[in-house]
């Protein structure tokens, strides 16, 4: 197959489930790297890749990779190495992603600093893929608890930052240790001739590949990025919209389901939006362009696929809600604003394990992306006030007032009110569903409660949200802390601290209360993030807490780890609140 001939990914012979997980994903057309990669790597051939960090490498190696496992044999089959824990991290998260629908499947991370207790219980499980760092395998190969019999293929990652590490005898001795007759795959953004050494004296007549990454931006486009921390990312997209001057805005999601989750959330908060996916027919997806086109529509929520071809001058801002896959990516995405000369304004959320694609898209844009503070309370609080104002200006200019104004005159000479309380209570009024004034509780900060805070508000009656109990794969053993298990709910899945409940803590697991009616797309997400170096695979829990009519036998039990609880404020008074002021 040749790189003109393909256009599709369905076009690849992988496994029907990484196909399944390509159209959930919303992946179309293959990268340059992908589209030349693919195809030989599902042949077995050895490979070297030229190519820069964020050219969608990974999915090149994984999704072939993956599709020649043998599911039965729960040994090491796919040794990916990189050179440092956040890229071991991040490579182990995308394969997990690209085989979710892989019956059984596991993958493990491995890299110093982590529990080796905890890794060697991994391994006695069993494992399909392992991730790691050339030092920690090492140890493992060392102490005889990394077994590579079955190893089917090696991945080297970004090769030239392991040499430049001094990590070049430790990845000798490990391609020593290999089955002679394993495939191999490099890849790496330049060639220096150590690097061209190792693939001599370890491949087997690779086929050689070279990308050049496109690094055309816009020079109208201002680009910025605020780090995921603290809000959610929801509640900084509304801080945005309601501070910055905004025409039009494209928010791009990596799912389809999250354009339409996403979608519904700001129109639920009073912005004018609509969703614009694959899974929608031609005709709705034509509508809701023009409705954006006529400024019926403000905000269109997309995926990448959706989006190609969207041409819209009166698009003033590009929000990267989830950061795009790749550098090719990011570029057509901002593209779609600072059209005809005019200046556009593109926003990239990025967490904290994402930093890696922050720097790999600006060395291949060559272009700075800048840090960004969110808009204050006090900044939307004025910029409401001034909007308010222009209304009110608006108003006073276009349209006959002389009904309202002997109306409000009978009323001041009724009631012998003053005019300027008159007009406070009539913008009061008008504001009331939208205030000008923003609450402590607006746009409320996301940090790990302790007893005294998030928890005892929910356990006093603050909230009615019904809850379900979950287990997830994070425990005592690997240091856990309540106020991790919340920090990391409250900011990567969009779950308000108000609506975590109860929490026990398991030697190797704990349990946790969760809203009862979760997205399946929220739950999914859970099932992804990382605590303590673990991922929480959440589950539903079989398990119970004990009620008020068992937890008598408890009460002269030892305090060890299998029964430790989380209850803050679980029996303090509600606070008293002080009385309303009257009015005069």
């Amino acid at each position: 197959m040749t790189e003109e001939k393909l256009t599709t990914f369905a076009e690849l012979a992988l496994d029907p489930a990484i196909h399944r997980v390509i159209d959930e994903i919303g992946y179309e057309t293959p990268s340059p790297i992908q589209a030349r990669s693919i195809p030989p790597l599902l042949e077995g051939r050895d490979l070297l890749g030229q190519a820069q960090t964020g050219t969608g490498k990974t999915a090149a190696f994984a999704l072939p990779l993956l599709s020649r496992l043998n599911l039965k044999k729960k040994k090491p089959q796919i040794l990916v190495l990189t050179p440092t824990r956040e890229l071991a991290l991040q490579v182990s998260e995308a394969i997990r992603t690209y085989a979710r629908h892989l019956p059984g499947f596991q993958v493990l991370p491995v890299y110093g600093g982590q529990s080796m207790s905890q890794q060697l219980r991994q391994l006695h499980r069993g494992v399909h893929a392992v991730v790691g760092t050339p030092g920690r395998i090492q140890d493992h190969l060392r102490r005889g608890t990394l077994n590579l019999k079955e190893l089917a293929c090696v991945v080297l990652d970004e090769a030239d930052e392991m040499l430049r590490m001094g990590f070049v005898d430790d990845v000798e001795q490990i391609l020593k240790d290999t089955p002679a007759d394993r495939q191999t795959a490099l890849f790496s953004a330049t060639m220096p001739k150590e690097v061209l050494r190792i693939a001599r004296r370890h491949m087997k007549d690779p086929l050689e590949i070279h990308i050049k990454a496109k690094t055309a931006t816009v020079d109208t486009i201002v680009q910025r990025f605020w780090q995921v921390k603290g809000l959610h990312k929801l509640d900084a997209l509304t801080r945005i919209l309601e501070a910055e001057e905004i025409e039009g805005m494209l928010v791009f999601v990596r799912t389809k389901i999250a354009t339409v989750e996403l979608s519904e959330k700001l129109e639920s908060r009073g912005f004018s939006c609509a969703p614009l996916n694959g899974d929608m027919t031609q005709a709705l997806r034509e509508k809701a362009v023009e409705r954006l086109k006529k400024g019926s529509l403000d905000i269109v929520v997309a995926t990448d696929v959706a989006a190609r071809g969207l041409d819209v001058k009166r698009i003033s801002h590009v929000v990267n809600y989830d950061i795009p896959y790749d550098t090719e990516a990011y570029v057509h995405r901002i593209g779609r604003t600072g059209r005809a000369g005019r200046v556009g304004q593109a926003i990239l959320f990025v967490a904290p394990r994402e930093r890696r694609m922050l720097a790999a898209i600006e060395r291949a844009t060559r272009q700075p992306i800048t840090a960004m503070s969110l808009p204050s309370r006090k900044d939307i609080s004025n910029r409401r006030a001034d909007l308010f104002k222009e209304q009110i200006a608006e108003a006073m200019e276009s349209q006959e007032l002389e009904f309202f104004e002997e109306l409000i005159d009978s009323y001041q000479h009724q009631y012998d009110v003053g005019l300027r309380r008159i007009a406070a209570t009539l913008a009061y009024l008008v504001q009331k569903d939208k205030p000008l004034q923003i609450d402590e509780g607006v746009f409320e900060e996301v940090v790990a409660p302790t007893k005294e805070s998030a928890y005892s508000r929910r356990n006093q009656g603050s909230s009615d949200t019904q809850l379900t109990r979950y287990r997830i794969e994070v425990g005592r053993a690997h240091g856990v802390e309540p106020k991790h298990i919340v920090g990391a709910i409250a900011n990567e899945a969009n779950i308000n601290s108000r609506d975590i409940g109860q929490i026990k803590i398991h030697n190797d697991h704990c349990l946790v209360d969760l809203p009862k009616n979760m997205p399946s797309a929220t739950f999914r997400q859970l099932q992804k993030v990382w605590v303590c170096g673990q991922q929480l695979q959440i589950s539903p829990a079989d398990e119970q807490f004990p009620t008020k009519t068992d937890s008598s036998k408890y009460k002269n039990a030892p305090r060890n780890g299998s029964r430790k609880y989380f209850k803050p404020g679980g029996k303090k008074p509600p606070r008293s609140r002080p009385p309303r002021p009257q009015s005069s």
